[in-house]
């Protein structure tokens, strides 16, 4: 049979809209099926998100520079650019510690280190060009409630099936060669196919908030390690700083009841004065940290991407990252197999692309995870040996350009979009 569609996402958030964004333009019928509501043509937003102004409480993403590449080769970082602002040099340090490990975009030879912008700018991006995809369906307010897949081996269809209910209630069954779940963590895909995870509950809570300095951020993008978790500020527009503030469940509790002055009166002392007082803090959010694996990357006529193969702890901020990689990679797999007349479900086509992924998913996890077990122990002999770490990784050349290759999303192999390069 000719099944409906080549390729059907589900998951419309940023990694799936820029997986059928990379493959706008090619011979191939996408569909794209999201739960929330798309903004209609003219409005501001991704799926879900308030259609509103800018405010002072945009929730901010990190864009290492190899998403700007990835970008570049899709052809949107034109329109990317003027929303986000330079990460021209990070700062590493442990509180209370002389440790401390600093990356220069200069010394790197790239015009940044990474960039930060926002959800809502970027998702403008985005679903501007995603209304202009001749070869895309986008269908929602759709979920996908059954869905089933033939085995590849002859014992099964050549086609997977996903049976989804839209908002009227109506149910429909649309076919198609490979389907990719790109529905974040916890994706109903993994559900309705019983697809196993591991998770790590790192006991932690995530506190998001914007904050204003008294001095100006230079384009500093901070990690400092405390004795309650790690910290972050991210350089925004506006002398803003996008704040990721680690702490104990409990902890992160009592501290989001704190009035404006209290929070940053005990915030103040875990960062100290490089930026000089906090003056001002918006809204503030939580989200419990946990790493989240799935056992299968693959099956045939099945790809997972994004927070729906591997959902990580904010430390570092490559999440948003490693998916933009994982579409990278799987789109030079699809256009490559559907030019040598190759069936783009199929499991070995697939699973080049998951042994492709398997190297990068596992240093940056492993990357993280080390970082959240090895700072967050206080005894004195580990607290040294990290600080010499620190200090090593400053002054040693090639572990300081490993460290910001690796940080920066550009270690390694890469396909043709991480170097820039169109499909």
């Amino acid at each position: 049979m000719n099944p409906d569609y080549d390729l059907i996402i589900i998951g419309g958030g940023m990694v799936g809209a820029s997986l059928a964004i990379s493959l706008a333009g090619q011979p191939l019928r996408i569909a794209l099926i999201e739960a929330a509501p798309f903004p209609t043509q003219g409005t501001k937003g991704t799926p879900g998100s308030e259609r509103a102004t800018p405010s002072y409480d945009d929730r901010a993403i990190a864009l290492s520079f190899g998403a700007r590449r990835i970008f570049e080769g899709m052809g949107l970082w034109p329109d990317i650019a003027p929303q986000t602002t330079a990460i021209n040099h990070i700062h590493v340090s442990d509180q209370g510690r002389f440790g401390v490990t600093r990356l220069n975009a200069k010394q790197e030879k790239v015009d940044a280190l990474g960039y930060v912008a926002t959800a809502r700018q970027l998702g403008t991006v985005l679903m501007s060009k995603l209304q202009q995809c001749q070869n895309l369906t986008l269908i929602s307010p759709a979920t996908l409630t059954d869905l089933k897949i033939g085995d590849g081996n002859g014992n099964g269809e050549d086609h997977a099936t996903a049976v989804i209910t839209h908002g009227d209630g109506n149910t429909e069954a649309l076919t198609a060669k490979l389907i990719v779940a790109a529905d974040g963590g916890n994706s109903s895909v993994r559900q309705q196919l019983d697809i196993r995870t591991t998770a790590r509950d790192y006991q932690q809570t995530a506190i998001i908030t914007n904050i204003t300095t008294e001095k100006p951020h230079n384009n500093v993008a901070y990690e400092r390690f405390t004795p309650n978790g790690p910290l972050a500020l991210l350089p925004m527009p506006e002398n803003r700083s996008s704040l990721v503030w680690t702490r104990a469940p409990n902890d992160a509790e009592r501290i989001l009841q704190l009035s404006d002055e209290d929070f940053l009166a005990e915030l103040q002392p875990c960062f100290g004065k490089r930026l000089g007082h906090f003056l001002k803090v918006g809204k503030r959010n939580r989200y419990p940290l946990q790493l989240i694996q799935s056992q299968e990357q693959v099956r045939s006529r099945l790809a997972l991407i994004g927070n729906a193969a591997h959902t990580l702890h904010p430390i570092a901020g490559q999440g948003f990252n490693l998916g933009l990689r994982d579409v990278a990679t799987l789109a030079q797999q699809i256009v490559d197999a559907h030019q040598e007349k190759t069936d783009i479900g199929n499991l070995s086509v697939l699973q080049t692309y998951a042994d492709w992924r398997q190297r990068d998913h596992r240093l940056v996890i492993g990357f993280t995870n080390t970082l959240v077990k090895t700072f967050s122990n206080r005894l004195l002999p580990l607290a040294v040996a990290r600080n010499i770490g620190l200090i090593a990784t400053d002054i040693i050349p090639s572990l300081k350009h490993g460290l910001a290759r690796h940080s920066m999303g550009i270690a390694g192999k890469l396909p043709r979009l991480s170097r820039g390069l169109p499909l």
